[in-house]
């Protein structure tokens, strides 16, 4: 099993992110796209990540199964 993302690596709201994979979704967003948080919904070793993709779409992220960039609030 996979350890949960701690809260030094975990993004928080408002952060500006890039994907780097998503492995476990059929129809994933696709690897380098940009987005910010919207919410953080933590669970018991596990936490899903709602984010305003740039392209539009609204999926969340599982982690720690999807892979992030967290970047500066200043990259767009």
């Amino acid at each position: 099993m996979k350890e949960p993302p701690t809260m030094i690596d975990a993004p928080r709201v408002g952060d500006r992110i890039r994907l780097i994979h998503m492995p476990e979704d059929p129809d994933p967003v696709p690897s380098g796209s940009l987005g910010t948080v919207c919410a953080i919904h933590p669970h018991d070793g596990w936490t899903q990540v709602e984010v305003d993709w740039d392209n539009g779409r609204r999926l969340m992220l599982t982690l720690p199964d999807d892979c992030i960039e967290i970047l500066s609030s200043d990259v767009t």
